[in-house]
């Protein structure tokens, strides 16, 4: 089972680059983009204050891969 998100979207949509996202979560670039990619996935806190920056919630940019997103 594999996390999905839509991180990559919501960054877009929010006119967010990489790392405007990195520094607003305490990381660096090449860690958000690892988590972007899929290649990685976020701790809790590191997912909650993405979702705090793009405005939206945790589970609205990530989910199971078996569940809708």
């Amino acid at each position: 089972m594999a996390i999905k998100s839509k991180i990559h979207q919501a960054r877009k949509e929010a006119g967010l680059t990489q790392g405007d996202l990195a520094n607003a979560a305490g990381i660096s670039r090449q860690a958000f983009t690892a988590i972007e990619s899929g290649k990685s996935v976020p701790s809790t806190i590191i997912a909650l204050r993405l979702a705090r920056k793009l405005r939206t919630t945790v589970e609205d940019l990530f989910w199971l891969d078996d569940e809708c997103g």
